[in-house]
């Protein structure tokens, strides 16, 4: 009877090729962010409502650095693309990606190219990671409010402050409570070799 040899679930095929733990994580991390993102609350002063998106793009992003991180969020914007309910206000379909506020959700992928590159080469460094994360952020929000300004015919100050500005404070804590629980489950994950 021939020997047959078993593939480790952790090796590649081959180079570059994702292992089921990396699919797997990546599928988790996508399910965390259709699931907060879409929770929101929209306010009087701008057509730019609160939701939880930024606290799981965070959260995501300090579990699974760039690559990974990069893949979930594309995931996630593809899956609302296809219509299913996962931009806020459990909305989806090329509408909402297409309207004022889409430019926020495609500037994820900046965000998560920008941060996951921090949370990668400066892990052990909490400071340089908070400065990744703020710098995404701030790509982000740049790269929404000039589709904001665009698509709803403002001026680039007025988008800011419709679009910007209010949220801040709110992203900032979004920010910390992401990264700091991102953090610990990374270590975990790393500690049982899952990551």
């Amino acid at each position: 009877m021939a020997e047959t040899k078993q593939i480790p679930e952790t090796r590649s095929i081959a180079k570059g090729k994702l292992t089921l733990k990396q699919i797997t994580l990546t599928g988790l991390m996508t399910a965390v962010i259709c699931l907060l993102a879409p929770l929101s609350l929209n306010i009087p002063i701008s057509p730019v409502p609160i939701s939880l998106g930024y606290l799981a793009v965070y959260f995501v992003l300090s579990v699974l650095g760039m690559k990974l991180g990069v893949l979930s969020v594309v995931a996630y914007i593809l899956l609302g693309l296809a219509g299913i309910p996962v931009f806020t206000g459990f909305t989806g379909g090329p509408g909402k990606l297409l309207g004022p506020t889409g430019g926020y959700i495609v500037g994820y992928i900046f965000m998560a190219l920008i941060c996951g590159y921090f949370v990668d080469r400066w892990e052990k460094h909490l400071r340089m990671e908070i400065l990744g994360m703020i710098l995404g952020s701030a790509v982000c929000y740049l790269f929404g409010t000039v589709w904001l300004a665009w698509m709803a015919s403002y001026t680039f100050p007025q988008a800011l402050a419709a679009g910007v500005l209010p949220y801040v404070p709110f992203d900032l804590i979004k920010l910390a409570a992401g990264l700091a629980v991102g953090r610990q489950l990374r270590s975990r994950l790393r500690k049982a070799g899952l990551l």
